[in-house]
């Protein structure tokens, strides 16, 4: 099945879901028809579950970079070193419009599909939770203010990169140069004093 699995996903990152079809990826895999629709239920299934990989797999590299923060800054300064790349590599390139781009298709989906909403909620839940606790991290070292709470820093992050996608689609978008240095202006203001 994970060969199913991976072969829907990599057709989700480049086409429409509407475009998927079951007894393709069959053959593509060589896994039987009926073992599919036995393991997932139906071709909505199947491809709910491949968009719960995709959305996962997006996060834990994504949770990979802020992992940096808590394995190396022992100070403000480094602590600032490692963030200020990290805010910069979230919200600019092509390679990360469409990662964003990817995950909002999924959030989408996932609001007309309770299923596909359960899975990817899971995967959600522990990046905030994970965000959250770095946030914590910084703030009991009084590197980030500790006058707003962690979840909501952890979520206004998350706002931010997932806001430049609506810029993204936008006729006239702001500069990226500009979009970076306003994100770290944004990044020193909530820097402890």
């Amino acid at each position: 099945m994970q060969a199913v699995l991976e072969a829907v996903s990599e057709r989700l990152m480049t086409a429409d879901e509407m475009l998927i079809r079951i007894p393709e990826i069959c053959e593509a895999t060589g896994v039987n028809y009926g073992s599919v629709y036995h393991h997932f239920g139906s071709r909505e299934g199947v491809i709910d579950a491949a968009y719960d990989m995709i959305f996962t797999q997006l996060i834990d590299e994504d949770l990979i970079l802020f992992q940096q923060v808590h394995d190396t800054a022992q100070s403000l300064d480094e602590y600032v070193a490692v963030m200020r790349p990290i805010v910069a590599t979230m919200s600019s390139g092509p390679e990360r419009k469409n990662r964003r781009a990817l995950r909002i298709r999924i959030i989408a989906a996932a609001s007309t599909r309770p299923e596909l909403n359960k899975l990817i909620g899971a995967s959600q839940a522990r990046l905030t939770a994970d965000l959250v606790r770095l946030t914590e991290f910084a703030q009991q070292r009084q590197w980030l203010r500790d006058d707003v709470p962690a979840a909501f820093l952890s979520v206004l992050f998350q706002i931010l990169i997932f806001g430049r996608s609506l810029d993204d689609i936008s006729n006239d978008p702001i500069d990226e140069t500009v979009w970076g240095s306003s994100l770290s202006t944004l990044f020193v203001e909530l820097l402890a004093r």
